[in-house]
């Protein structure tokens, strides 16, 4: 995936002289041509599972989506002993499937990073960190940056860190972005995901601005939710972010990953943003390096899907 912070960094340094003209935020906004129209998206969307769901409801798929998802342990009770223990059924999935791929990544909060290095023995499994103060990106911009240096430190491969929603409440736009720009030059090659958190915005037009706005500051992957606190991923959400970076693809020729992410339990569910990403996106996004699923549960959904056993390797 290119590194496209470096010759975008000019999106992120704007005057302060907002109001006497259009600002270089509101510019890139108010040219997208991407649909905010509620109906127009629920019937792209029917259109779509009505025409190829069936044709993805297949175990080559099964197994696909169980090598996208980033299994994640984000709970108040996490301990070096059971994240060890969580990764440590990665390791023994590999050793006991050496047919099915793995797992994208591990997912654990960023005080885990060096635990789940230590622990992980899986060479094309990353890992991956919520940082940033996640779930509420409430926190000073130098602890959110400490946090994930630290994290890189540890050895994280990839970070996931929640939009500055309240910067977002306020139209700050200059301070979003240069927040999202901060945190990515921490990162360097690793890839940052950006949460939007979906549920909270709620309206495809707060969907469509912050997936822009995340996108020209550097992201790597847009995210739909946290999973705390607020509604999760919705095929709403995920049509607009997948016209987003289809959009900004044509247009920059930068590469942006999609990840769905909170309450996403039921393969049947995994299949329908899969196919969401097919048809929007294309063949190229349908790889772990461009789609991701954040889960706990729907790895062993999708593992039964595909096997048609009850065992519940993660």
């Amino acid at each position: 995936m290119h590194n496209h912070h470096d010759h975008e960094h000019d999106h992120c340094d704007c005057g302060h002289d907002h109001h006497h003209h259009e600002s270089k935020y509101e510019t890139v906004v108010n040219h997208s041509e991407v649909t905010i129209d509620e109906a127009e998206i629920a019937a792209a969307i029917d259109h779509i599972l009505t025409d190829h769901l069936a044709e993805n409801d297949n175990e080559q798929v099964y197994q696909f989506l169980l090598n996208c998802v980033d299994l994640t342990t984000l709970n108040t009770d996490d301990s070096e002993g059971s994240v060890a223990r969580f990764v440590q059924r990665v390791n023994d999935f590999d050793n006991q499937y050496p047919q099915f791929k793995n797992v994208a990544a591990v997912c654990v909060y960023s005080n885990f990073a060096q635990i789940a290095r230590a622990q992980l023995e899986v060479s094309d499994v990353n890992i991956a960190v919520c940082s940033a103060c996640f779930p509420s990106s409430q926190a000073h911009l130098e602890t959110k940056i400490a946090e994930t240096a630290l994290a890189v430190q540890d050895g994280a491969d990839e970070v996931d860190v929640v939009l500055n929603v309240g910067y977002f409440r306020d139209e700050a736009w200059e301070e979003l972005c240069d927040e999202i720009a901060e945190l990515k030059e921490v990162l360097r090659d690793r890839h940052l995901k950006v949460i939007l958190e979906t549920g909270l915005l709620k309206t495809p037009e707060a969907i469509r601005r912050a997936s822009i706005l995340a996108m020209y500051s550097g992201a790597d992957f847009i995210k739909t939710s946290t999973g705390k606190g607020y509604p999760g991923a919705s095929l709403e959400a995920a049509y607009v972010m997948c016209q987003c970076i289809k959009e900004f693809y044509q247009r920059t020729g930068n590469v942006v990953g999609f990840k769905a992410s909170g309450g996403i339990r039921t393969t049947e569910d995994a299949v329908k943003y899969y196919t969401i990403v097919k048809e929007v996106l294309g063949e190229e996004w349908l790889t772990n390096e461009r789609f991701r699923i954040g889960a706990s549960s729907l790895a062993n959904a999708l593992f039964q899907s595909f096997t048609g056993s009850t065992e519940k390797p993660f």
